[in-house]
């Protein structure tokens, strides 16, 4: 009798350690603690909207400009990097471990990607570049730009529609 009531509550606690840990039970094996991973939403972090200032970044001990980087960066946001735009911040470069809401991360396959933004409109790049190609996930001024090498997510952009848009015709790099 023991032995099952020892079994049924390690098996409750499992299920309240995972449901508490922010982690969907089927997300793959990333090799990081649980709650490590970041979600960004259309609207930027929970700390840090599209349309903040540098200066009020800055001033609330987000944005740091100490740090060696090729900009500057958000504290507590490790893989992701800020873009701003005549002081205000217009888009986000994601990289692993931040997923989007549905759990897209790089290294996401694409046909997940196109299951779950069937509307996304697929961007080529060039020819003759090293550029990725993309798919734009826009929801009103907001979008995530995908950019993929034709089987799996390499990076993820969010932010305003239209800045994802010129990044991706205009070229793209994180510095």
């Amino acid at each position: 009798m023991k032995l099952r009531q020892f079994a049924f509550i390690a098996a409750l606690m499992t299920a309240a350690s995972v449901a508490g840990s922010g982690v969907h039970p089927h997300a793959p094996v990333t090799g990081r603690p649980a709650g490590t991973l970041q979600v960004v939403g259309l609207d930027g972090l929970p700390d840090i909207e599209f349309g903040d200032t540098e200066s009020e970044l800055t001033r609330r001990g987000i944005l740091r400009t100490d740090v060696v980087a090729c900009g500057p960066t958000l504290a507590g946001h490790e893989t992701v990097s800020p873009v701003f735009v005549e002081d205000r911040l217009v888009l986000l470069w994601l990289g692993d471990p931040v997923r989007t809401p549905d759990g897209i991360t790089v290294g996401t396959p694409v046909e997940r990607v196109r299951a779950h933004y069937p509307a996304a409109t697929r961007l080529r790049a060039p020819q003759g570049t090293y550029r990725f190609d993309g798919l734009l996930a826009r929801r009103g001024d907001r979008a995530y730009l995908f950019l993929h090498d034709g089987r799996t997510v390499r990076k993820i952009i969010t932010g305003y529609a239209d800045w994802a848009q010129r990044l991706f015709t205009e070229g793209h790099a994180p510095c």
